[in-house]
């Protein structure tokens, strides 16, 4: 799975690196977790072109009765992503690129999880395949911290529309094999306009682009248990481990 990842880059990185018109200020992000909003690119309806978003991490299906389902649905397996009710629809037409400069994942060791920080080599922004949603409700009467509404959502008299993706998972390369039996999909730049197209909803082509990344361009590094609580959102977390 993936449950954590950082965007330290700024935003005149990120609108180079994903052909965007413009990109709003970014703070630098050490610690990203679920429920959090994240940067995304997407492709607009009205005009078919990139567009820079903030989504709410866990999917919230269109049919769901309760948003906090998304609290579970963080993660999508390119498995079975194509099946799963709750993925299924957004795998058909509504991906997007969920924007990230490195991610976390915990090795069991013993009785104790050591976290590891990887990134590209050349430690430059890349792309999660991710799907998103838009659900639309009513507002529920208490909303604390831990839902989903922590994010993204927008009100309007009565309801509430929300904004959700997830990310996408598949086995692991070789480097991260011996960390975690699983890893986010990380999108070749060639691949971000097959991936965004709407109108390209064959299974078997989508489906092929949601494979490991080479291990070769992945670097892995040992850090502090600083990342293990969520509050903490600092460059700490991403030091190397003593």
């Amino acid at each position: 799975m993936c449950g954590r990842f950082t965007l330290r880059a700024p935003a005149s990185t990120v609108a180079d690196q994903f052909k965007l018109l413009e990109v709003q200020p970014l703070e630098p992000r050490f610690n990203i977790a679920p429920t959090q909003l994240v940067a995304a690119v997407r492709l607009a309806v009205e005009s078919d072109q990139r567009q820079f978003v903030w989504l709410t991490w866990g999917l919230v299906p269109a049919w769901a009765k309760d948003p906090a389902i998304g609290n579970r649905l963080i993660n999508a397996r390119a498995e079975s992503v194509a099946e799963k009710p709750a993925f299924r629809a957004a795998f058909r037409r509504r991906r997007c690129l969920v924007v990230a400069d490195g991610f976390y994942e915990w090795q069991r060791s013993g009785g104790r999880k050591q976290p590891y920080f990887i990134r590209l080599r050349d430690d430059r922004p890349f792309a999660f395949a991710g799907l998103w949603e838009c659900w639309e409700g009513n507002m529920p009467r208490e909303t604390g911290p831990g839902t989903v509404f922590d994010g993204g959502a927008k009100t309007v008299p009565g309801t509430v529309l929300l904004e959700s993706c997830a990310l996408i998972t598949t086995g692991p390369n070789e480097l991260m094999e011996p960390i975690h039996d699983r890893m986010p999909v990380i999108l070749s730049p060639d691949d971000y306009d097959r991936w965004l197209d709407p109108t390209i909803q064959e299974t078997d082509k989508l489906c092929s682009l949601l494979r490991p990344y080479p291990a070769n361009a992945l670097l892995a590094v040992p850090v502090s248990t600083h990342v293990n609580n969520p509050k903490n959102d600092d460059a700490q977390c991403i030091a190397p481990a003593a």
